[in-house]
């Protein structure tokens, strides 16, 4: 049965799997061997569709469940599916049109051509439309706080709204949007999607809507729809294709309305190894020491937004054994992580990391990952859970490597305990990555040239890579994000150092030969063509007024 059947209708969207890649089954085969061993009808191209049939589902729906009706025939729907082993998909469908489904698989491309012509709404179009709707005689946008609660739930439940709010959701995830911001102001609402880290905005919708979508998001994440003059955080639960994507919502009150921002947690989309996240050969091997030491502690750290999480996570998942124990203590939980214990932080409980942190240990962990070392109590048990046996991952906000040492200090950790249990030192930024189906190698531009040693100048020959811009990108020449990364190991002198309480220019100098600052990694995989200088210059700007 679907979702819907069971009862968990909240706006099932997510995002639907690119329309060039094969979906594969559990054993390896891919639909369109599955539809053949069960007598499915497989086609390579579009077939005709009646109108009368297509018009049974709405185009959220249709892009949603990757299902396209095609006609009627003996009492039967016949849908086109990318999938058609989706049962649950079938499912809904049959509930929603209340007709028996005949399934039949379509090739990804040729389903999305068909898709886009008859399902082609978005969620401008819609807004659009839905502007005209406004009534010239009320003043909405000067009298929002007139508006009940009771009138913004009648028009948050209005079916053309709601849809609306599901295109809006599914077009983010579909276009790799890891946050969507809806900020209101005086006599227009905005709608930006964050990009690879960029925001761009979006077609606005008229803001005469503005009670009725902050509104309808209120009531999918769990808010009181009544209550807006305080901040708000709720979540919106999405299902599709048997997976979940999380949205973390928080609303705070601005002049001019609540401002909106819903965070997309798509694990799909989470990369959960540190190829993916762009670390080289001999740094993931490195890591790959670190995470296999029995006891000790390991840092990463960075700025908010720089991938700490993520890369935590892929190391963790490496490590996964049915044989350890492996709990994590996060605020809050971003992806749940199979096999591994997650508890999330709530203070309004009494649950802090570092209260969660002694419970943790009486549970006998092997593995602890602390998501954040805030405080100077957090720090100390976290220390002397190391020093008693147990593998310690955290994260700090410092600029570089070498600067965790300080901030640990700077917390009141004694310098001989953190030089005992340390064991390295991640630091990361993130930058866009140059899109690979639209790359190419241009004349370095001198304003860039001059900003560049003779060493950076070395790697590039006079020639630097590009994004031309692409249906794939956007237009952007950019595709994903990648990481650059510098890795301090704590080698016998540094241990030494550091348990001395000497200053970081001195640390620095004592760090191994083979040592790379995020600069020069950035540089180097802007001169493969991963990545842009402007993107490594802007990304490591703050690690050069440190002095890394």
């Amino acid at each position: 049965m679907s979702d819907a059947m069971n009862g968990q209708s909240s706006s099932p969207i997510a995002a639907s799997q690119p329309a060039d890649e094969p979906a594969y089954t559990a054993d390896g085969s891919t639909p369109r061997e599955r539809c053949a061993a069960l007598g499915i009808d497989w086609m390579d191209n579009a077939p005709p569709v009646e109108t009368q049939a297509v018009a049974l589902i709405d185009a959220d729906v249709a892009v949603r469940l990757r299902v396209v009706p095609l006609r009627r025939a003996q009492g039967r729907l016949v849908v086109a599916m990318v999938d058609p082993l989706d049962i649950a998909a079938a499912d809904e469908v049959a509930a929603l049109t209340a007709h028996p489904i005949t399934r039949v698989g379509l090739e990804p491309t040729a389903f999305a051509e068909l898709l886009k012509e008859h399902f082609g709404t978005t969620a401008a179009r819609m807004a659009e439309s839905l502007a005209g709707e406004a009534d010239e005689r009320t003043d909405l946008e000067h009298n929002l706080d007139a508006i009940e609660a009771d009138d913004i739930h009648r028009m948050a439940e209005q079916p053309t709204l709601i849809n609306l709010v599901n295109l809006l959701l599914l077009e983010a995830i579909q276009s790799r949007t890891s946050d969507v911001h809806i900020e209101p102001f005086e006599n227009e609402l905005k709608v930006k999607y964050r990009i690879d880290g960029e925001l761009v905005e979006q077609p606005p919708p008229p803001k005469h809507l503005q009670p009725a979508l902050i509104g309808r998001i209120k009531i999918m994440s769990g808010m009181n729809i009544a209550e807006r003059y305080i901040p708000q955080d709720g979540h919106i639960t999405l299902r599709f294709e048997g997976r979940k994507v999380d949205i973390r919502v928080s609303t705070v009150p601005t002049l001019y309305g609540e401002s909106v921002v819903m965070r997309i947690l798509d694990k799909s989309a989470l990369p959960l190894d540190l190829v993916s996240l762009g670390m080289g050969e001999d740094m993931r091997n490195e890591m790959d020491r670190l995470i296999a030491k029995p006891h000790g502690m390991v840092l990463v750290t960075g700025p908010t937004g720089s991938g700490k999480t993520t890369t935590l996570y892929a190391a963790l998942s490496k490590l996964y054994d049915p044989r350890k124990k492996i709990i994590t203590i996060e605020d809050p939980v971003e992806y749940e992580l199979a096999g591994i214990n997650q508890m999330p932080v709530n203070p309004k409980r009494g649950l802090t990391f570092a209260s969660g942190l002694r419970s943790i240990l009486r549970q006998d962990p092997d593995v602890i990952f602390v998501g954040e070392i805030r405080d100077g109590e957090t720090a100390d048990i976290a220390i002397r859970s190391a020093l008693t046996g147990h593998l310690i991952f955290s994260t700090l906000h410092t600029n570089d490597a070498i600067s965790s040492i300080g901030r640990l200090t700077d917390m009141g950790a004694e310098p001989y305990l953190v030089a005992s249990v340390i064991e390295g030192v991640l630091a990361q930024r993130l930058g866009r990555r140059v899109c690979p189906e639209c790359r190419e190698q241009v004349p370095m531009p001198e304003d860039i040239e001059h900003r560049l040693s003779a060493e950076e100048k070395a790697l590039f020959n006079g020639q630097v890579w590009r994004g031309r811009g692409c249906k794939q990108c956007n237009e952007s020449g950019h595709y994903g994000r990648i990481g650059y990364f510098e890795l301090l190991r704590i080698s016998p002198a540094l241990r030494k150092a550091i348990s001395e309480n000497r200053p970081a220019g001195e640390l620095a100098d004592l760090a191994e030969a083979s040592f790379r600052t995020m600069r020069e990694d950035g540089m180097h995989k802007a001169s493969q063509g991963l990545s842009t200088i402007e993107e490594v210059m802007r990304a490591t700007q703050d690690t050069e007024e440190a002095g890394v």
